[in-house]
């Protein structure tokens, strides 16, 4: 019996090992709703993303046409950084604190990511008290 159950303390102790996130685990290509890929990065000490395909964005929009620097408007969207800013909270195993551009309405919003998956990440994002819950698929 006895070692039965450190066998079966053993097992639950690696698996809780396996599915603990780390910072660095949000790095990759995503597809999001709004058909833009981007890709998560390590930039210093916080996490920011960048566009990497459009995929029919906006009716075929490659220009930055809503951004509210009207000097920005003509810049493309491919390569453009839209994530800043998200920090990793060891505690709670979320990152925190970004900001996101929203070139569909030219808008930034507050960022968090709350769940990561193998296949998907549950992303919050937040203008004053709205706040819209989203999946984006890992690519």
């Amino acid at each position: 019996m006895k070692n039965i159950t450190i066998s079966l303390l053993t097992i639950i102790f690696s698996v809780s090992i396996g599915y603990s996130q780390k910072a660095d685990d949000i790095t990759g290509k995503y597809h999001l709703p709004n058909k833009l890929d981007i890709e998560i990065f390590k930039y210093k000490t916080t996490y920011a993303g960048r566009i990497i395909a459009l995929n029919g964005f906006e009716n075929g929009q490659t220009k930055d046409i809503k951004n509210p620097d009207g000097k920005k408007r003509n810049d493309p969207l491919t390569g453009k950084v839209i994530i800043t800013g998200l920090k990793f909270n060891p505690e709670t195993k979320t990152w925190e604190n970004g900001k996101m551009y929203g070139a569909e309405k030219g808008m930034f919003f507050n960022l968090r990511i709350k769940k990561l998956k193998k296949d998907k990440i549950t992303v919050e994002a937040s203008k004053y008290f709205f706040k819209k819950t989203i999946d984006w698929e890992r690519i």
